[in-house]
């Protein structure tokens, strides 16, 4: 806390890459832009299906991620029928307010207001709402609500749910309210946290230009907010919910995962990717997951062809999310500010 006043405010540059690698830093304009009620203005890419679509999917990213987070994984859909529409949050990408926090109210109003407007574009094509982590725990608690919009259905990547302790929450309380706008990197945690097993994956993530690399302490202690209130949205969601997480997560770890997966309401399709990690889509082995997707949309009575919902229950019967069959301790979900340790740099 006495070394936080020393702190920097200013956000980090964006990093080169290496001249082979120079794709990786590539900024690709929107194709789209969302003006929602308050007059902001929304930027998002779009991945139009080769023919008409049988289903839009309105994508939401991550914690300091952006819009191009669904770049990998768009195509696959859009070349089966279903349009992609992936927006930058509030706070993160090119969207208003980039580097602060605006509110879960806020956000979740934002994503009512870009299904309303993609329902009156699509009036007769089924939407999806998707998000993975962050993104996911926005959903939750749009879907939660009494007046949750009319979809086909929502799907949970990895959300980022944790009821966390008050040793945790109250001592970022406090450093937020002193110092809202100090930021902090995630290099200050003594760990390796693995987030994906696809290297170039994290590469992109690392060098893209909507990237935020550092946090401030009032979005941080937004965050943690966030992933409280959807831990306690669970049992209230509406609509038909596929859940995704992969038994690897670093990032969210099964002992706060578990607890909502075991509250959430019965019938939500719960699906677990063996070797999956948090950055699920990203994955070397993604494809399984952006099939499971695809298949509960088309047929979503049919086992799910990665067999992640077989495999739910003898997972859940090892015991692995109860409390204390592991450590608490695990970083908040702060990526991609901690991927500089992972992405090797090009020497001068």
């Amino acid at each position: 806390m006495l070394a936080l006043p020393a702190c920097t405010t200013t956000m980090p540059p964006v990093p080169k890459p290496p001249t082979r690698f120079t794709q990786l830093g590539q900024l690709v304009p929107p194709e789209k832009i969302f003006t929602l009620s308050d007059g902001a203005k929304i930027p998002a890419r779009l991945w139009q299906a080769y023919a008409p679509p049988r289903a839009i999917l309105l994508a939401l990213h991550g914690f300091n991620d952006s819009r191009d987070a669904w770049e990998s994984s768009a195509p696959f859909f859009a070349a089966r029928g279903v349009t992609v529409v992936a927006p930058d949050q509030r706070g993160f990408g090119q969207a208003p307010e980039r580097g602060g926090w605006t509110g879960t109210a806020r956000m979740v109003e934002d994503v009512r207001e870009e299904a309303t407007q993609l329902q009156q574009a699509y009036p007769h094509t089924p939407l999806y709402l998707v998000g993975e982590s962050m993104g996911g725990a926005v959903l939750m608690q749009l879907m939660a609500q009494p007046d949750a919009p009319h979809v086909a259905g929502a799907i949970l990547l990895a959300p980022a749910v944790w009821n966390f302790s008050w040793a945790t929450d109250v001592p970022l309380k406090v450093l937020a309210r002193l110092f809202p706008d100090s930021l902090v990197t995630g290099r200050e945690l003594p760990v390796h946290v693995v987030a994906s097993d696809n290297m170039l994956a994290l590469a992109r993530l690392y060098y893209d230009p909507l990237t935020l690399r550092a946090t401030r302490l009032k979005a941080l202690q937004g965050l943690v907010t966030l992933m409280k209130q959807a831990a306690h949205a669970a049992p209230h969601l509406h609509g038909p919910v596929l859940c995704v997480y992969g038994d690897h997560d670093q990032l969210v770890p099964p002992t706060a995962m578990v607890p909502v997966w075991q509250n959430m309401p019965t019938g939500t399709r719960l699906d677990l990717i063996s070797g999956g990690h948090h950055l699920l889509l990203r994955d070397r082995q993604g494809t399984r997951v952006m099939q499971d997707m695809l298949s509960w949309i088309n047929t979503p009575e049919h086992w799910l062809p990665s067999g992640g919902d077989s495999a739910v229950a003898a997972w859940l019967a090892t015991g692995v999310g109860e409390t204390g069959a592991e450590k608490q301790d695990a970083p908040l979900p702060i990526l991609p500010s901690m991927l500089d340790r992972l992405v090797p740099q090009e020497a001068p």
